[in-house]
């Protein structure tokens, strides 16, 4: 009887034992668990650094002075601002100009104006040409230059803005000569004013030359008006730099050209026709390339 008694008890001690051992390794395990939970939550929760998804980590890399938010813009456009040297690379980042339909119209490169390889702001400038949708809204995107590639080094500001809208046409002036103001042309670089109609273009020095290449029109005749250029000239290039414009014509412009008072009056005409542009102080003309030996008298 003790011997059965004896032999309960120890198997009672032994189940005692087992269920304590089983308690501990399932509360240790447990333990655990949640460590790990907790620690994928923390890695989870900083995996997303990405610049262009925080709008104070860019607002402190790039700063745009012009235009402003919702500016009325044009082409060409002029950006400036200022950015962090890491926003460069060799100096140089994108700016690209979209309309309110996500639709790239043009990208510029903008320009460090200083020492890009530093963690300070330097400013930069960009000027962009696009074609004028006329009329709605669309967004600056200056984007941060990531030649890695990566994804975590991408960043970009986005400006919202609106565009100018277009006039459905141009008024310019195209000059003349007249025999009424200016009998037997007593001075024959007088040249005067008509006006033209012309649609909305870039080009408009070029287009405003081509209508003077038309000539005056009959009723314009009538009254007084000629042109001292030949019929049939074509234009070859026109460009105009640092506010002067260089127009280069086929040679149908000196064809059977002769004596100084009609040479003046042909150079007179265009170089007045293209003064009327405010970026233009100066105007060169030549014929197939040539400057030096053109509309001699």
């Amino acid at each position: 009887m003790n011997k059965n008694l004896i032999i309960s008890l120890v198997a009672i001690l032994i189940a005692i034992a087992l269920i304590a051992v089983g308690v501990n390794y399932f509360l240790n395990d447990c333990t655990n668990c949640n460590i790990g939970q907790n620690q994928n939550l923390n890695v989870n929760s900083n995996t997303n650094t990405g610049l262009d998804n925080d709008t104070n980590q860019v607002d402190q890399m790039i700063v745009v002075a012009q235009p402003q938010e919702n500016a009325e813009i044009a082409s060409p456009l002029m950006v400036e601002g200022k950015a962090r040297g890491n926003w460069f690379f060799e100096a140089s980042f994108p700016i690209s100009v979209y309309n309110s339909e996500d639709e790239k119209l043009a990208t510029g490169i903008a320009q460090a104006k200083g020492e890009w390889m530093t963690e300070d702001f330097v400013d930069f400038d960009a000027q962009i040409e696009f074609a004028n949708p006329g009329t709605g809204t669309g967004y600056l995107l200056l984007q941060r230059d990531n030649p890695s590639g990566l994804p975590e080094n991408d960043a970009v500001l986005k400006i919202p803005i609106k565009f100018v809208p277009n006039p459905e046409n141009f008024t310019v002036k195209v000059f003349f000569g007249n025999d009424e103001f200016n009998p037997n042309a007593m001075d024959c670089s007088l040249v005067y004013p008509l006006e033209r109609e012309i649609p909305q273009t870039q080009a408009i020095a070029r287009a405003a030359v081509e209508k003077l290449l038309e000539g005056p029109t009959e009723d314009e005749k009538a009254d007084g008006y000629y042109t001292s250029i030949n019929s049939g000239v074509k234009i070859n290039s026109i460009s105009i730099e640092d506010k002067t414009a260089y127009i280069d014509f086929d040679s149908q412009l000196e064809q059977g050209v002769g004596g100084s008072c009609r040479v003046l009056a042909i150079a007179s005409q265009i170089k007045v026709t293209l003064d009327q542009f405010d970026t233009v102080d100066d105007v060169v003309i030549s014929i197939d390339g040539r400057t030096e030996d053109i509309l001699q008298p």
